[in-house]
């Protein structure tokens, strides 16, 4: 009996914990695409208050269970997963992306954000996921082909700055760049000295999206800086969950892609020979150089970043990144580098009531740079029958023109590997900024909401330029041949100081009524721009000049308003509404109205559409809005001034000297520019949103514009400078596609296609006389003196070439000196000239593709042009023979265009400059990169999954354009510092 009553005791003991067993469920999360283990999926008993969460590697364990327990698996941007509880102790759950809750993705608009299905304007979005592959120095490359009406065109020069333009710009002379949005912290186009650019500060592997307001209906709300559209820029952050580490790093080897095809040794011997005198022909050297080849360089590139995000004491948000990337430039002795911190908290407080986003950043940069279109053109225009070296040289050893007194002679060109290795140009930067956003929810009246932003951004460099007292650009006050002869060489240095502060500070009011949901935003907006600069003068040189420049503050506030009505989720309307002022502009013009109205109809929410298979979405817009600009370099035109002159114009009486006071231009009359753009827009999605897109034509209108033009003589106190004057229309469609064309467990294939037409026009300058062609504009070319080759008249599009029409033999060879006398005068002058093409393109497509077959992933980016020209300036200017035989005491190389042409000197002044045969097609096709990846995941490695790639970045360019490079965001090719054709290898590690 004893034995029996001992059992059932031990049976009673064990009931418990076989109770605990019953009751525990252990499991994994992953992802059912990838097989990736996803950490922060909620797990909850269906009907339960509290559940729990996946750690990092997708584990959770849930007690409490009863047998036929309905367990929930949950988490943002997938459908929900369920499972019957019936007393097993391990699950996979495999969850799947919703189609439904991505249609959901929310985008930032202005002071806000909006469901992207009920966004009224023309919003783009791409995000972290999508962005370009390949070696992304600075953020601008991220995006770059990627969304239609979006056009980016890079530099070659180490962190060089990305031109951006939206819809082609919309003025002449104030700026055309977009406004930028980093983390609710408008920034300021101004870069001080010795930076690149205002984004290249910046780690692209912090970024997490770009939105793009395209249209004014979306950007009006951003007022007086938003003619150029919106780029809104957010940053990783923080989540709640457990910590997860990133690590990536990434090496690439940069290649010179192509050089500018001059003539060789034996072909300039060949020349000398054939056409040069005696006296030529007797300086040709014996040396057999390349001169690109001496300047430009194999480099190594390497960037690498770690982050640390999750939540301390499971409470707070937190994210801290830091970053390196080292690159130094194809064009030896340039350099560009970034170290980056970043740092996001993001707590939410007062049961969800207050919402704080905290974000800080410090950059470091340092950069090497080199006067690039001076050696470069060196190089090009170099004799290559001349050795790098001469042991007699007293500069430095490196060989130089002379003259028979040894006097150094003012017109060659100067030895351009001594340019590289004597002239040191080097800078400093520090950039300090960050935005502190509270967002609170009111406990007494719940529908409203205060959000306060305060942010500053502030960006300090110096720098340096040091030429050697061995170069031949050294200052050297008395020739050679003088017994005081002396070589100084040459220094300077400067800091400069660039700041912008900024607050906003408004309400937003939300309320669902039934079927009506109500969104109302009304606030006030400051922002404060200050700089100031010193530059030390040339220090070695008599009399430096010395100077500070501190820049007028320049302030702009603003009030503004916005209202979104929606009604059932079908018919949706906006309406937005900011008055800005200006510190640029005098009391009677200091204000501009800027209002925008869009109107959407969600069809395939319509009864007679909701149930469509085919058509899962559909979405009709139309939208009208204005925008003002006044971003010019004038910062009071406006007053009538009187400025102390400099050193150039002073007086001396007897011992002493008197600066003198003089009187500026101005203009009391200057005011905003305006733009009023019209857009209507289609939106939409088949095969459940498998394919998705959307098509936009838009119409926008500047008027008022502000532009740097001629003032005729007497009527101003100078004689150009700022004023209102005519109008620019820009008419253009926009079609972008993307389609997921295979998706299954082992996989997927997308691909992604958009294009732009963009067709603009100047309708009115002003006031003109008769004969009056237009405002020349653009930089002035080589060749001649002070020769521009670009206008902006009425009817044509801006910057458009002005040239004399060449005319051809029968064998289609330029004639030499040959133009068509357009305006039958009887003579050939400057009214024959004409306008004849334009840099910017009709067309710019953009094709993305990748390809994921179970841990492998091919991934590859296409951009084209067409209908852009550009001035082949090299040819141009080095041409025709005379430019390398023009003095007896020295030689030039020339261009290889010689050979196509037989120019041979300057005719009828500098005409041959400005002949339309250097006008060419510059219309491409390029295969930006090409990356392959192989990713091991934690079923493997426990510890972290790695993601290994390789790739190559500038693949090849297909073009009729012979030059150097057919994509030139000017139009004009000449000593350009080329891009590089990049070798990639990389890391990515999650722990």
């Amino acid at each position: 009996m004893k034995t029996i009553y001992k059992k059932l005791l031990f049976l009673l003991l064990l009931l418990p914990v076989s109770i605990l067993a019953q009751n525990t469920l252990n499991g994994v999360v992953v992802d059912k695409a990838s097989g990736q283990p996803i950490p922060g999926v909620n797990v909850n008993i269906q009907g339960a208050i509290n559940g729990v969460s996946t750690d990092f590697d997708g584990k959770f364990q849930l007690t409490n269970l009863k047998s036929g327990n309905k367990v929930v698996f949950s988490f943002i941007g997938y459908a929900n997963s369920e499972i019957t509880y019936t007393n097993q102790k391990t699950v996979t759950v495999s969850l799947q992306e919703d189609q439904n809750v991505l249609q959901e993705v929310v985008v930032q608009v202005g002071y806000g954000t909006v469901k992207k299905k009920d966004a009224t304007g023309s919003v783009s979005q791409i995000s972290s996921k999508e962005f370009n592959k390949g070696q992304n120095v600075t953020p601008e490359s991220l995006i770059s082909g990627r969304i239609s009406g979006v056009n980016v065109t890079g530099g070659g020069s180490p962190g060089a700055k990305a031109d951006i333009r939206i819809r082609g710009g919309s003025s002449l002379n104030a700026s055309n760049e977009p406004l930028i949005v980093l983390d609710g912290l408008p920034l300021s186009n101004t870069v001080p000295s010795g930076s690149t650019s205002i984004l290249s500060t910046i780690d692209p592997n912090d970024i997490e999206s770009f939105t793009v307001l395209k249209d004014a209906s979306a950007a009006a709300i951003y007022g007086s800086r938003a003619a150029n559209g919106v780029i809104v820029i957010t940053t990783k952050k923080g989540s709640k969950g457990a910590v997860k580490v990133n690590f990536s790093s990434q090496v690439g080897i940069n290649t010179v892609a192509d050089k500018v095809d001059v003539l060789n040794a034996d072909q300039f011997r060949a020349l000398v020979n054939e056409i040069g005198s005696d006296a030529q022909k007797g300086l040709l050297g014996t040396a057999n150089t390349n001169w690109q080849d001496e300047i430009f360089q194999t480099a190594l590139t390497t960037n690498n970043n770690i982050s640390v995000s999750g939540a301390l004491f499971n409470k707070l948000p937190v994210r801290l990144s830091v970053g390196n990337v080292s690159n130094p430039g194809i064009l030896k002795n340039t350099s560009f580098e970034r170290t980056t911190t970043s740092l996001s908290l993001n707590p939410v407080l007062f049961d969800n009531h207050l919402k704080i986003d905290i974000s800080g950043n410090l950059s470091f940069g340092k950069n090497r740079f080199q006067d690039e279109g001076g050696v470069i053109g060196s190089a090009i225009g170099f004799d290559p029958t001349q050795s790098v070296y001469d042991a007699t040289s007293r500069y430095g050893g490196y060989f130089e023109w002379l003259e028979p007194n040894g006097n150094l002679p003012l017109l060659p060109a100067r030895n351009p590997v001594a340019r590289l290795n004597q002239d040191e140009r080097r800078a400093t930067s520090t950039r300090k900024w960050g935005n502190v956003r509270l967002d609170y929810k009111l406990h007494f009246f719940e529908d409203l909401r205060a959000v306060v932003e305060a942010g500053i951004d502030r960006f300090d460099s110096s720098g340096s330029t040091t030429v050697s007292t061995e170069s031949a650009l050294g200052f050297q006050p008395k020739a050679f041949s003088d017994p005081e002869y002396v070589n100084l060489g040459n220094y300077s240095t400067y800091t400069d100081a660039v700041q912008n502060k900024n607050l906003n500070a408004y309400f937003n009011y939300t309320k669902d009524l039934g079927k009506i949901k109500l969104d109302a935003t009304a606030g006030y907006n400051y922002q404060l721009f200050q700089k100031e600069k010193y530059e030390s003068g040339e220090t070695r040189q008599p009399n430096p000049n010395e100077d500070v420049t501190t820049d007028p503050d320049i302030n702009l506030q603003s009030y503004f308003g916005r209202l979104n009505i929606g009604f059932d989720s079908r018919y949706l309307l906006t309406v937005n509404y900011r008055r800005d002022g200006t510190s640029r502009f005098s009391e009677e013009n200091r204000w501009g109205n800027f209002a925008g109205a869009a109107f959407a109809w969600n069809l395939s929410d319509e009864a007679f559409l909701k149930d469509n298979e085919t058509l899962s979405n559909l979405k009709l817009r139309v939208g009208y809005g204005t925008t003002g600009q006044q971003d010019i370099s004038a910062q009071y035109d406006y007053l009538r001034r009187v400025t102390i002159g400099n050193i150039n114009s002073q007086y001396i009486f007897g011992n002493t000297i008197y600066s003198t006071a003089r009187p500026e231009g101005y203009n009391e009359n200057i005011k905003w520019e305006e733009l009023a753009e019209m857009n209507v827009g289609i939106d939409y999605g088949f095969l459940n949103d498998r394919i998705t897109g959307s098509i936009n034509y838009f119409d926008k209108k500047s008027t008022d514009l502000l532009a740097d033009i001629a003032v005729p003589d007497g009527a101003n106190l100078r004689n150009q400078g700022f004023f209102n004057i005519g109008s620019v229309r820009t008419k253009g469609l926009e079609f972008s596609i993307a389609s997921d064309i295979v998706k299954n467990d082992n996989l997927t294939w997308n691909v992604a296609f958009n294009t732009t037409y963009i067709d603009q026009k100047i309708e009115e300058l002003g006031i003109t006389v008769p004969g009056f062609q237009g405002y020349l504009t653009g930089d002035n070319i080589s060749g001649g003196n002070g020769n521009k080759i670009q206008i902006n008249s009425v009817g044509f599009t801006p910057n458009s070439f002005l040239v004399y029409e060449q005319l051809y033999d029968a064998d289609k060879r330029p004639i030499q000196g040959a133009y068509v006398d357009r305006n039958n005068d009887g003579k050939i002058d400057t009214a024959d000239r004409y306008r004849h093409k334009k840099p910017a393109p009709d067309y710019t497509f953009g094709f993305f593709s990748t390809v994921n077959y179970e841990n492998f992933d091919f991934t590859m980016n296409w951009r084209a042009s067409l209908g852009n020209y550009i001035f082949d300036n090299v040819s141009s200017n080095l041409g025709y023979s005379d430019a390398g035989l023009r003095r007896q005491t020295d030689l030039s190389n020339i261009s290889s265009d010689y050979y196509n042409t037989g120019f041979k000197f300057e005719d009828n002044g500098t005409q041959r400059y400005l002949s339309d045969y250097f006008v060419k097609d510059a219309s491409f096709v390029k295969l930006d990169n090409v990356t392959v990846g192989y990713t091991l995941n934690k079923s493997l490695l426990k510890a972290a999954t790695l993601r290994f790639t390789a790739g190559v970045q500038n693949v090849f360019t297909l073009t009729k354009y012979n030059g150097l490079d057919p994509e030139k965001f000017n139009g004009i090719d000449n000593n350009v510092y080329p891009r590089a054709r990049v070798f990639l290898v990389g890391v990515n590690a999650n722990f």
